[in-house]
């Protein structure tokens, strides 16, 4: 017996929705994908199927902005997703590659410490000392796999990469294949490749791409939420999500407190109240959507394992002070002036007012 996944990938948390949008989908499918344009859609906004089958949204906002990333996919153009931290890049990236191929794991992670080789190809030094370089000396990473198998690969925070390590790419972006030279070989694309790479701009120690690099990029911008109700919407389902894989039992509603939350992050993040009376300062932090999640997330699980079940104000504060305050001495007076001004005047927050202040 298997231990349960403390995360399951998209292709499998979402397997029947998938399969059911594989067995009714009639349009025309590229070389090598799992559904048709048409269906990925339908996958990443929800829908409701012919035969009364419901699709969950897995993202909630533009729905041309999603026509353009599966539309860019089709060519031989790759997709970058850019924006704002917590503006679902990773999460939209990762639903794109398993409903287009069926597998989300092909992944390079973009740091500071990324090599060529995690892009390229490496090599197993036993074999390479042995035998020299051969066919199975090779390692073979997400990029090289995805190449043979026609598959879509994910490259997460392009921009953490060195220059020099995001600019190997523009070859395999260029002329669809990777040269091998020891081996005086290479690997032809499949079709069915492409890549979806992600990058924000909040980050320090961000990269810039080369032109060279951004040309062979069709970008598309993921903004934060429009409206509130549409960052709220978000939230609930993403909490109720996590509550599900981990078991916890939301004893009642708590999309007052998601809308509390939110509110407070959106406020803070455009420096004015939601009445558009008071003028505020923003803090350092981004405050975005994920880190809504996350707050809420927390707030469920002290609730749960140290009280009785109902989230409170108390709950909640501990994760928005962490959240907003980054920088110990700006960001508190930001937070302090915020409090005082807004909180404590507001009908109906002087719970998290008072949680708030008790912490700070």
């Amino acid at each position: 017996m298997s231990a349960p996944l403390l995360r399951q990938s998209a292709e499998h948390q979402f397997a029947l929705e998938i399969a059911e949008l594989k067995k009714q989908d009639s349009h025309n499918k590229p070389q090598n994908w799992l559904l048709s344009p048409h269906a990925v859609l339908t996958y990443l906004m929800g829908g409701k199927l012919a035969n009364g089958f419901e699709v969950s949204p897995k993202y909630i906002g533009n729905k041309r902005l999603m026509e353009i990333a599966i539309a860019t996919l089709t060519t031989d153009r790759a997709l970058l997703l850019y924006g704002l931290p917590g503006t679902a890049k990773s999460w939209v990236s990762e639903h794109l590659a398993a409903a287009i191929s069926g597998d989300s794991n092909l992944i390079v992670q973009g740091t500071a410490g990324t090599s060529e080789e995690s892009v390229r190809y490496g090599w197993n030094y036993a074999l390479l000392l042995s035998k020299g370089p051969v066919p199975e000396a090779i390692v073979e990473t997400p990029v090289m796999r995805a190449m043979k198998a026609g598959k879509v690969v994910r490259i997460e925070e392009l921009t953490r990469m060195g220059s020099d390590v995001q600019d190997t790419l523009i070859t395999i972006l260029s002329e669809k294949m990777l040269p091998v030279p020891e081996l005086n070989t290479q690997i032809q694309a499949v079709r069915g490749f492409n890549i979806i790479a992600t990058a924000n701009n909040r980050d320090k120690g961000v990269n810039e791409l080369s032109s060279a690099l951004k040309r062979r990029f069709n970008t598309v911008i993921l903004p934060v939420p429009d409206t509130l109700e549409e960052e709220a919407e978000i939230v609930r389902q993403r909490v109720s999500s996590f509550s599900k894989s981990i078991d916890l039992p939301v004893e009642k509603p708590i999309l007052e407190e998601i809308y509390k939350v939110v509110t407070l992050f959106r406020e803070l993040r455009s420096g004015v109240s939601a009445d558009g009376k008071t003028k505020l300062k923003s803090p350092s932090g981004t405050l975005s959507t994920a880190e809504a999640i996350s707050v809420m997330n927390s707030g469920l699980s002290l609730a749960y394992h140290f009280g009785d079940g109902q989230i409170k104000a108390e709950d909640i504060a501990s994760g928005v002070i962490g959240a907003v305050i980054k920088d110990p001495v700006q960001d508190k007076i930001v937070f302090q002036e915020y409090m005082e001004t807004v909180l404590k005047q507001r009908s109906g927050w002087k719970d998290i007012y008072r949680a708030c202040r008790d912490i700070i």
